[in-house]
């Protein structure tokens, strides 16, 4: 079997200089940027754009990144296009507001069509047999994947493997939260998606990650690096460590593993670049306790509303602007107004809760985290 490679790079700043030399080093170890991509294709950049926000604050892919590898694939001759289909609203918008549509335009890259999408079958999925995917993906030649180093509350961390989805368009990604409530069953979804999209490469930005309430509301945590590789469960596994966290916990690992997505083991990643012993945080903010399965019967259930963390709303940030309310993905909602009362913080129904943290993930002012009931503190302590 041959080993998955990843590329460890370490780059102390968003300095456009010196990410571009830091990601050319990158690819040089990967055999150059005409591995993954030929002159005359079509190859769309797929950035983190959870929410179109300063880039400063970590939510998003950074710029400098996506600056680097459009320029990249350009002086390669490839016909670049770009995009991302946000949580919440129009993708341009969102573009634009994390500083990625400024770039885009001026290097000249093509904005694809992320807003509306198409059905495509999947013969060969674990799981999800068909999928809607965004034209922009679909009319291109290939995608390179720019994932962003986050924490998530329902499959612990989000990387190379989830920054797929924002392929599928709008609001349609809240569907599968309410068809596969079980982590495991989302994680094997997200492993499908890769496996039809079929990224060439992936490229990683965590020279500025975020620890703790993430993918949005979580702080910024320094830690220096860019991770490259063809194989999105390698390199995620590796992100994994980085952050001290087992990636045989992580639900996208063992799927992917199974899919032929990748490979988890370390026994079965190449290293290369940087020692990644310099690069890992024991200190860094992450739940480490394994999801709990929601699948298994109304008993199994009902241990979970009682073990796993649960969504809660600060009501000294809250602003009631009910964006937690129009994201929350069932019916009828799981949080909602109080008696219809707008001038107050919604209020939660744990019992409705699927704990999809979609309520979380979107709150523009950080004000929703999770929190573990009393069973759940005891069950990670075992």
């Amino acid at each position: 079997m041959n080993k998955a490679r990843v590329i460890i790079i370490r780059c102390d700043t968003y300095a456009e200089d010196q990410v571009l030399a830091a990601i050319q080093k990158g690819l040089d170890m990967l055999g150059g940027i005409s591995v993954f991509a030929k002159p005359g294709e079509r190859i769309v950049l797929k950035p983190n754009v959870l929410i179109g926000t300063d880039p400063d604050k970590g939510v998003t892919t950074h710029p400098a990144v996506f600056r680097a590898v459009g320029k990249l694939l350009k002086d390669a001759g490839v016909s670049v296009l770009y995009g991302d289909s946000p949580s919440f609203g129009k993708s341009e918008p969102n573009l634009r507001k994390s500083g990625l549509k400024q770039v885009g335009d001026e290097l000249g890259f093509i904005l694809a069509d992320f807003n509306s999408g198409r059905p495509v079958s999947h013969k060969d999925a674990l799981l999800v047999k068909q999928f809607v995917v965004a034209n922009g993906v679909l009319d291109s030649d290939g995608l390179v994947s720019l994932p962003k180093f986050k924490t998530h509350g329902l499959v612990r961390f989000t990387g190379a493997v989830k920054n797929q989805f924002g392929c599928v368009p709008g609001l349609l990604k809240s569907q599968y939260h309410v068809k596969l409530p079980d982590p495991y069953d989302f994680a094997t979804m997200l492993v499908d998606l890769n496996t039809l999209i079929k990224p060439r490469l992936y490229i990683m930005d965590g020279i500025m990650a975020m620890e703790g309430n993430g993918p949005r509301s979580g702080k910024l945590k320094r830690l220096n690096v860019l991770l490259l590789s063809s194989d999105p469960v390698a390199l995620d596994a590796t992100a994994c460590r980085i952050a001290y966290l087992d990636p045989e916990i992580v639900p996208t690992s063992r799927p992917g593993e199974k899919a032929g997505l990748g490979t988890y083991h370390v026994e079965n990643i190449e290293l290369m670049g940087e020692a990644v012993e310099s690069f890992i945080d024991t200190s860094f903010e992450i739940n480490r306790t394994p999801p709990m399965p929601s699948s298994g019967g109304r008993f199994r259930v009902f241990l979970k509303n009682r073990i796993t963390q649960r969504p809660v709303i600060d009501k000294s940030k809250c602003t009631c602007c009910g964006t937690c309310i129009t994201m929350c993905s069932v019916q009828p909602k799981a949080v909602d107004w109080y008696k219809g009362d707008k001038s107050r913080p919604p209020r939660h129904d744990y019992n409705r809760c699927i704990r999809c943290y979609c309520c979380q993930e979107t709150c523009p002012e950080g004000a929703i985290y999770l929190s573990s009931p009393l069973l759940g503190r005891i069950y990670s302590r075992i």
